[in-house]
């Protein structure tokens, strides 16, 4: 029974910030988006908030103040600020900019960040990599929706790698990363999905759902045993402030440990907790998860193969993504390692690792994260 995960970076649709030819080229915009979605829900704006809005509003392009008569639009390349209700901005004739909503319950209205295709060579190489891995079940991270891993799955997979490397059951549950990366479930026809169950609305200390996506469970019965997946994609550390991320992965990873230890009270002995966690084994924003529960990452397996490198994102020794396994699922490993022929490392004549034939430029990486798998004899 061959468990894998693999963030995939979205399938078909993915937001143009996030689809540029690196992080750093979006990490402002997203870093702007996400600080004025927050201080949009405030129900008062004080000067200094209207200044911060006004502040962000210019990194989002949506203003611009270098002539003397500013530019003001509610859309552009990146994101758009759609309302329903009442003006959030003014502009005067005098040239004054001025945000004349006094708090949410002044205006209605949320920004979107707008969205743009896949390269369509990356979504045949994402294809490409599940099928060269071939499991009998694979966890996704950062994908669109259910109908796009359906259209995955029967468009894609099946047709350009074959009948044999499509999965038979599909499931994904909504969670609460507006852009549209969610994390779902993909299992062969040996290892029906017979039940799942949701986080999303799990309350932080702040009383805010504390999981940016999801832990979604998935009771599976694989040829008779019965297997528990917890899939998860941790807070990112790519923007925002490094103390408050690393506060929000520590809190989701003590939840994620928490969740599993009631599990095993309630007499669960299979469980894989697996996805992208967005931070290394020896963190201590991962601690209560990775050193403080019974959970044994399949890594530490004297069969796992590392290949070129000890780590699963980019370029890096990075390790972030996991395959954390109960003991009794521990102890049934015959072999688990990596398969990073899906990421770019640019072109030159030292390769540091196999890429895909397929792969010949950077916008055609099915990810910038390797797939991780692991073999189980049950």
């Amino acid at each position: 029974m061959k468990i894998a995960s693999f963030n995939v970076e979205n399938m078909f649709r993915r937001a143009v910030v996030l689809n540029q030819q690196n992080w750093d080229a979006g990490k402002a915009i997203l870093e702007a988006y996400s600080t004025l979605t927050e201080l949009l829900q405030k129900p008062t704006y004080g000067e200094d908030d209207k200044k911060l809005i006004l502040d962000l509003l210019v990194k989002l392009e949506l203003l611009d103040m270098k002539d003397e008569k500013p530019k003001y639009a509610e859309e552009n390349r990146w994101v758009v600020l759609r309302r329903s209700r009442g003006p959030l901005v003014s502009v005067h004739k005098d040239g004054r900019v001025e945000v004349v909503a006094s708090g949410r319950g002044d205006w209605v209205g949320w920004l979107e960040l707008k969205r743009e295709a896949v390269d369509e060579q990356a979504t045949r190489n994402t294809a490409a990599v599940i099928a060269n891995m071939d499991p009998d079940i694979l966890a996704v991270v950062e994908a669109e929706d259910r109908p796009a891993l359906v259209r995955f799955n029967e468009n894609v997979l099946a047709l350009s790698q074959g009948d044999a490397a499509s999965f038979q059951h599909v499931m994904l549950i909504d969670g609460n990363d507006e852009r549209g990366i969610d994390v779902g479930l993909f299992t062969k026809a040996n290892s029906p999905i017979m039940a799942m169950h949701s986080h999303v609305d799990d309350p932080g200390s702040d009383h805010t759902p504390i999981f940016s996506r999801d832990c979604a469970e998935y009771e599976v019965d694989a040829d008779g045993q019965k297997l528990l997946l917890m899939v998860n994609h941790f807070k990112s550390k790519g923007y925002g402030s490094p103390a408050v991320s690393n506060a929000r992965r520590q809190a989701q990873a003590e939840r994620v440990a928490a969740i599993y230890e009631q599990r095993q009270e309630a007499g669960w002995e299979n469980i894989v907790v697996l996805g992208d966690l967005n931070d290394t084994p020896d963190s201590q924003p991962l601690a209560s998860l990775v050193k403080e529960t019974t959970l044994k990452d399949a890594s530490d397996h004297p069969s796992w193969l590392w290949g070129e490198r000890e780590g699963t994102f980019g370029s890096t020794n990075e390790k972030i993504d996991y395959l954390l396994l109960s003991p009794a699922l521990f102890g049934k490993v015959k072999a688990g390692g990596v398969d990073r022929k899906g990421v770019w490392h640019g072109p030159g004549t030292h390769n540091p690792w196999e890429m895909l034939p397929t792969l010949t430029d950077e916008i055609q990486a099915a990810s910038d994260h390797a797939a991780v798998w692991v073999d189980l004899e049950l």
